[in-house]
């Protein structure tokens, strides 16, 4: 192609190094432990944020390698409290998810649904010879691990869940539908979410889980397709049709929906991190590309908008920060309710979507570029705002919390 054409040059833009912003200084006194796992987080984006990049592009999912890097760093337990698990502070594996995101949309929901959801769920609940069998696997990212709870029908009222465990002889046959499942059709494993159906059992009526080999007879699982928000890791829906497990595959400490709730309150407050990542990726791409790109003379840093633009992006990014930090020490310290995660959700993916639409205007038409990464985070944004709870989810929520009177329909 010629190149020598009046006005014909293409310049690329050094827009996704991280610059490590914090102009409160929120995380300069982290060291030790919780320093280094923010460290091995970012090995990993840099292991595999390439192979992410294309595929996003092509909505395929490299669950493979991704898992193994995540399990080799040793950052999948998210906090966990397991003896066999690493420990990950509350600090760290806030950091973690952050430093995740910030490399990729679709890197931090693997490590939402690998770490945050499956293994927590094993951890918490699973037998003995459960997590002999699957902890140290999921763990290590040898297997993938699902959590199924939402239907077809039941996303925000999922206590309303329809799939049902019926005791059959030495079985548990499962039969519902499940959607938006992430590794769900990654030939792993999954927990289902499902009603006892058994008048004998003290849980009748009442949620149990339920651990299924996705190669089980009657597991029929399809990738969701046409997504445009965090195309790099697939989500399924699952079809259970009969599914016969042994009696053992029932999680002995899942008895109700309260059980479920211990784990979403806990990935709640990942999501409030994952935003901050997201976001701090925005911001810093739109502060380097103002710094490179040239126009009528000078750097677009050098306008009077678009500084004002910058502070208003900074401004919200630190509040963004020091909820996050807040969030670890109150759970450090055992103090964090859940509806205390529910509010740093609800404003961190706020601003996040806010600071996004914002950095995706300030690089015009380079916005909407894969490669700047701004439009990827602008849209897999979208997915976390729901994921965990809807925001109108977690306004009932904290307003039942600070009024005493609930107002779910």
């Amino acid at each position: 192609m010629t190149t020598s054409l009046p006005g014909d040059r293409t310049d690329s833009y050094d827009i996704l190094d991280p610059l490590d912003t914090d102009y409160y200084g929120v995380f300069d006194d982290i060291d030790g432990p919780d320093r280094d796992a923010w460290r091995r987080a970012r090995t990993v984006v840099g292991e595999v944020a390439g192979d992410l990049y294309d595929a996003w592009e092509t909505a395929s999912y490299p669950h493979e390698k991704v898992l193994a890097s995540l399990g080799r760093h040793d950052v999948m337990a998210d906090g966990i409290d397991h003896p066999e698990l690493t420990p990950l502070s509350p600090l760290a594996a806030g950091l973690v998810n952050m430093e995740l995101s910030r490399g990729d949309g679709s890197l931090g929901t693997v490590l939402a649904v690998q770490g945050g959801l499956a293994l927590r769920t094993l951890a918490l609940f699973g037998s003995d010879e459960q997590k002999d069998a699957w902890l140290a696997k999921l763990d290590s990212g040898e297997v993938a691990g699902s959590f199924a709870l939402t239907e077809p029908i039941h996303g925000s009222d999922s206590t309303s869940l329809e799939t049902t465990a019926s005791r059959d002889g030495d079985e548990w046959v499962l039969r519902g539908g499940k959607k938006w499942i992430g590794n769900g059709a990654s030939g792993g494993i999954t927990f289902v979410w499902a009603r006892v159906d058994d008048p004998s059992d003290d849980d009748h009526g009442k949620v149990g889980c339920f651990l299924v080999p996705q190669d089980t007879p009657g597991y029929d699982a399809e990738v969701i397709q046409g997504k445009v928000s965090l195309r790099a890791i697939h989500q399924a829906h699952i079809q259970l049709n009969g599914v016969r497990v042994p009696l053992a595959n029932r999680l002995p400490g899942a008895h109700s929906f309260k059980d479920t709730s211990r784990v979403l309150y806990a990935t709640r407050s990942g999501v409030a991190w994952s935003a901050l990542g997201h976001a701090t990726a925005c911001y810093e791409a739109a502060l380097q590309y103002a710094s490179e790109r040239i126009q009528f003379g000078k750097p677009l840093a050098g306008f009077q908008l678009v500084q004002e633009r910058l502070t208003r992006m900074l401004s919200q990014l630190t509040g963004m920060q020091l909820y996050c930090r807040r969030l670890a020490d109150l759970e450090s310290a055992g103090k964090l309710r859940p509806t205390q995660a529910s509010l740093a959700k609800y404003t961190n993916t706020r601003a996040a979507r806010d600071i996004a639409r914002e950095a995706r205007d300030l690089l015009g038409g380079n916005g909407i570029l894969l490669e700047n990464r701004v439009i990827t985070h602008l849209v897999d944004i979208e997915a976390i705002h729901t994921y965990e709870g809807t925001e109108s989810v977690q306004a009932l929520l904290i307003g039942r919390d600070i009024t005493g009177v609930g107002a779910f329909a």
